[in-house]
């Protein structure tokens, strides 16, 4: 088992894989919890960047936490959040977060997927991890920005359309 978690690798391929979806109303408190935790473990421990995550909008109205789970345990994770910009509502998609034992599976891939037919016709943005930008072009998002330093970690900004 990893060090940052205490997930095991073939337990996560051999266990079934669980969708899940809720507002920070709907989420329990092992539930949010434990999605706190795998933020913590990659963002924070895994990455060696302390940062402020519990930044305020977890709970916002018309926030989604979306997030595949093996025996309880979050193995991969994505926030919506809902932002105003002049024209109207638009989808900000962050924290999209896979634990170690789980990369490879596509999962992230799968939960932006979600979050894109969950937002709609709305625009999407984030900010991503510079070394991630190519996998985020692969739906359809866009640098629509100069790139950032963000707590030590260059960030590009993309927008989709």
């Amino acid at each position: 088992m990893s060090r940052l978690t205490d997930y095991d690798p073939e337990v996560i391929s051999a266990e079934p894989m669980i969708f899940r979806t809720a507002s920070f109303q709907d989420l329990d408190a092992a539930t949010l919890y434990a999605l706190l935790k795998l933020r913590v473990d990659v963002f924070v421990v895994e990455q060696a960047c302390p940062y402020p995550d519990l930044d305020g909008r977890d709970g916002e109205p018309g926030t989604r936490h979306l997030w595949y789970e093996v025996n309880r345990r979050p193995v991969a994770y994505l926030r919506m959040l809902e932002d105003t910009e002049p024209g109207g509502t638009i989808c900000r998609i962050g924290r999209v977060v896979t634990a170690p034992e789980a990369r490879g599976e596509g999962l992230a891939g799968q939960l932006l997927t979600a979050a894109l037919a969950a937002a709609g016709d709305r625009p999407a943005v984030l900010d991503a991890q510079s070394h991630l930008a190519k996998f985020y072009a692969k739906y359809g998002f866009a640098p629509s920005g100069p790139e950032f330093i963000e707590d030590g970690i260059p960030h590009l900004p993309m927008r989709r359309p």
